[in-house]
C-alpha cells in the first residue's frame, strides 16, 4: 500500500508541473492585465506600463515562471497583484466556507441519492423507477443558478423559511474561531447558552447545499441504481437467495458490499469537483468562498491568484482520488495494491 501511495505521489509531480506551465501561459494570453484592474478609470498607457514594470511583468516569461516555481517549492503561493494580500492567508480564510458548502451538498446528494438508487433498482422498469429517473434527470438538467434563484425565491422571499444570503447572520456577532460557520455557531451556542447561532448556521447552508448538490444527487442516484441492478444479477447473489438467506442479509452483505465500488468512485469525483466548482452557488447566495474569489481574480487578471488556486484545486482533486483508491481495499478485501 505504501509503495502504491508513493508511486501515485511521484506520478502527480509531472502532471502538476505541466499544469503549471499551461496555466502560466494561458492566463497571460487573456486580453487585459492586472495593471488595468489596479488603475481602474485612471489607467493610461504610460501608467499601465509603469505598473507592469513595477510588478515585474515586463521580464521574459521563462524568468517569471521559474521565479514563481521557486516560490512554490518554498511554500510561498505569492501575493495578489491587485490588493497585495497573500494567497495562502485569503485561501485559509475563505476555504472553510467552501468546504462546509461542499459537505452540505455531498450530505444531500449521498443521503438522498443512494436510497433513491436502491429503491429504483428494486423496482426496475416500474413506476417507482420511472419517478426516480425523472427526478434524477431533472436534477442533472436544470442549471445550478436557475435552481438556486428558484429556491431562494420560494423558500426565502415568498415563504420566509430559510435565509438566502451568506452562511451566517452577521447581526448575531458570532466570532470566527475556525472560519467554519457551523462549527463557530456551535461554539457560540455552547458559550452563550442559546441555540440561535448554531440553528442560524444550519439554516443558511440548506438552500445552497441543495442547489449545489442537485447534479451530484442525480449522478449518485443513477450510478447506485445501475450498480445494484448489475450486482443483483450475479450468480453469487442468486446462490445466496437459494440458500435461504433473508433479503436484508443478501442486500447488505452481497449486493451493496460489491455495489459500493462504483458508487464510491463517483462520490470521490464529485467531491473533488464540488470543492473546485462551487462558483455559481457561491455567487447566487453571496457566499464568501473560494469560488467567488476565483471569479474575481480572473476578472481582475490577477495571475498569481488564479495560478495558485487552480494548482491547489488540482492537488485536492488528486488527494481525494487517492483516498478513494485506498478506500477500495477496505470496501473489497480482494483488492490489493502492490
Amino acid at each position: 500500500m505504501a509503495r502504491f501511495i508513493v508511486r501515485r505521489v511521484i506520478a502527480a509531480v509531472p502532471v502538476l508541473l505541466g499544469l503549471s506551465v499551461l496555466l502560466f501561459i494561458f492566463v497571460r494570453l487573456l486580453p487585459g492585465g492586472p495593471a488595468s484592474a489596479i488603475l481602474g478609470q485612471h489607467a493610461t498607457p504610460q501608467r499601465i506600463a509603469d505598473v507592469n514594470e513595477a510588478l515585474g511583468l515586463t521580464r521574459p516569461l521563462y524568468v517569471q515562471y521559474f521565479e514563481y516555481i521557486g516560490r512554490l517549492l518554498h511554500g510561498d503561493f505569492g501575493s495578489s497583484y491587485v490588493d497585495g494580500t497573500k494567497v495562502v492567508d485569503v485561501f485559509l480564510l475563505r476555504f472553510p466556507s467552501t468546504i462546509e458548502l461542499t459537505m452540505g451538498a455531498l450530505f444531500f446528494a449521498i443521503g438522498l441519492g443512494i436510497p433513491l438508487g436502491r429503491i429504483a433498482a428494486r423496482h426496475s422498469n416500474g413506476l417507482i423507477d420511472g419517478i426516480v429517473t425523472v427526478i434524477s434527470l431533472f436534477g442533472i438538467s436544470i442549471p445550478v443558478f436557475v435552481l438556486g434563484y428558484t429556491l431562494a425565491f420560494f423558500f426565502g422571499v415568498q415563504l420566509h423559511w430559510l435565509p438566502t444570503f451568506g452562511l451566517a447572520d452577521p447581526t448575531l456577532g458570532v466570532p470566527a474561531v475556525t472560519n467554519f460557520p457551523i462549527i463557530d455557531g456551535a461554539l457560540a451556542s455552547l458559550q452563550g447558552g442559546t441555540t440561535a447561532p448554531f440553528v442560524d448556521a444550519i439554516a443558511h447552508v440548506i438552500l445552497p447545499s441543495i442547489a449545489l448538490g442537485s447534479i451530484p444527487l442525480a449522478v449518485v442516484t443513477r450510478i447506485t441504481r445501475a450498480a445494484v441492478i448489475e450486482v443483483s444479477n450475479e450468480d453469487y447473489v442468486r446462490t445466496a437467495r437459494a440458500k435461504g438467506l433473508t433479503e436484508k442479509r443478501v442486500d447488505n452483505r452481497h449486493i451493496m458490499r460489491n455495489a459500493w465500488l462504483p458508487v464510491t468512485t463517483v462520490i470521490g469525483l464529485e467531491a473533488g469537483a464540488l470543492l473546485a466548482g462551487a462558483v455559481l452557488t457561491e455567487t447566487v447566495f453571496n457566499i464568501n468562498g473560494v469560488g467567488s474569489w476565483v471569479v474575481d481574480s480572473i476578472r481582475n487578471h490577477d495571475y498569481v491568484v488564479v495560478q495558485s488556486l487552480v494548482l491547489i484545486f488540482a492537488v485536492i482533486f488528486m488527494v481525494v482520488n487517492l483516498i478513494v483508491d485506498i478506500g477500495y481495499a477496505f470496501l473489497n478485501p480482494r483488492i490489493r495494491y502492490s
